[in-house]
């Protein structure tokens, strides 16, 4: 599971395995797990994130769309 970033306490990766679907992103912080989509940027799924903190990463996410966006097709469409 590449880690493609680490911004605070969060670490944005991806598995290796679902290059199968749309492009998105996976967000942990301790034992809290969120995935997002990334064309939009929309909250897929999450566990043990409260809701403000889920904001404030969608924010991380947006602000950094393009060098995620990247990171993926890097590594899927090489």
């Amino acid at each position: 599971m590449p880690t493609i970033a680490r911004v605070g306490p969060y670490r944005v990766f991806f598995y290796a395995n679902e290059g199968d679907e749309p492009r998105h992103v996976h967000v942990q912080r301790d034992f809290a797990l969120a995935k997002y989509w990334l064309e939009p940027v929309t909250l897929c799924s999450s566990t043990g994130f409260p809701a403000h903190e889920l904001r404030t990463v969608q924010n991380l996410i947006e602000a950094r769309q393009r060098e995620l966006k990247r990171a993926w097709d890097d590594f899927f469409r090489s």
